[in-house]
């Protein structure tokens, strides 16, 4: 991998890892139209740099994560993210050879990303109202069935964003407090799979070359940047334009993976 691979594989991490669209089948493309999609490091740096990503959520809403006001409120923060935390980490545990298994099945990537995309074609009709009325407060009971709405993500396509979202958007949440709410449900979720991934790697494969190191400096650098502009720009394009341009965009993307896929053009899991 060259830098400028890292740099693009970065980006394209940060733009999709928070966005409804699937950060998986935008890896699978960017990496496989690189021609680096089987190199093993290529698996070690899509995981890894999801780390920086995960950073600039806690960077851009330090105030909900570093306590300034009431412990209490503080508390039941950490218990709620924890509550929705809880669906998908048991379920990922006690299915996690099925779970391999789905990740290395593109065409499942591509048809989960064109099924999201019709849903999206219609979503913003099914919770409108919730514009107008719908909760900005998130109850412990929301948080559950937003994790339960999490367990789906775990099959590669589906993208964690978009079920938590509509998740969210299910039990009555307006667009902004579901779209923050799947910000926050990301750090202990993506810490717990990055982690869980970088540890099988450390203790299979052992340390990464000088080289590598700064590759990954690099991406995590870039990731960071790009996921802050993307969360920021997503909460004002989502609250003025909706979900549709999501849902085409969805099924465009899963189209191509398909048509690829089916013509043989080795696209790779990353």
């Amino acid at each position: 991998m060259t830098i400028i691979q890292a740099i693009i594989l970065a980006i394209i991490e940060g733009l999709t890892e928070f966005l409804p669209v699937s950060s998986t089948g935008h890896m699978i493309i960017g990496s496989s139209a690189m021609g680096i999609a089987s190199d093993p490091f290529t698996k070690l740096f899509t995981v890894a740099i999801q780390f920086g990503a995960i950073l600039s959520v806690i960077v851009l809403y330090w105030r909900r994560f570093i306590p300034e006001g009431s412990i209490a409120d503080t508390f039941k923060f950490y218990l709620k993210l924890l509550v929705a935390f809880a669906p998908a980490a048991i379920i990922g545990l006690l299915f996690n050879d099925y779970i391999d298994a789905l990740l290395e099945r593109v065409d499942v990537v591509g048809y989960m990303l064109i099924a999201g995309g019709i849903i999206f074609l219609f979503i913003d009709a099914w919770f409108k109202k919730n514009e107008s009325s719908g909760s900005q407060e998130i109850t412990y009971m929301h948080g559950l069935k937003i994790g339960l709405f999490q367990v789906v993500s775990l099959i590669p396509g589906v993208s964690r964003s978009a079920a938590t979202i509509i998740g969210g958007l299910a039990q009555g949440l307006n667009k902004r407090t579901a779209a923050e709410f799947s910000f926050f449900l990301a750090v202990p979720t993506m810490f717990a799979a990055t982690g869980y991934k970088l540890l099988k790697f450390y203790l299979n494969e052992g340390t990464v070359s000088s080289n590598e190191a700064m590759l990954l400096g690099v991406g995590n650098v870039v990731a960071f940047i790009v996921a802050w502009l993307a969360i920021r720009s997503f909460i004002t394009f989502l609250t003025r334009h909706g979900f549709r341009v999501f849902g085409i965009y969805r099924i465009v993307v899963g189209a191509i993976i398909l048509i690829l896929y089916y013509l043989g053009a080795g696209l790779t899991i990353v």
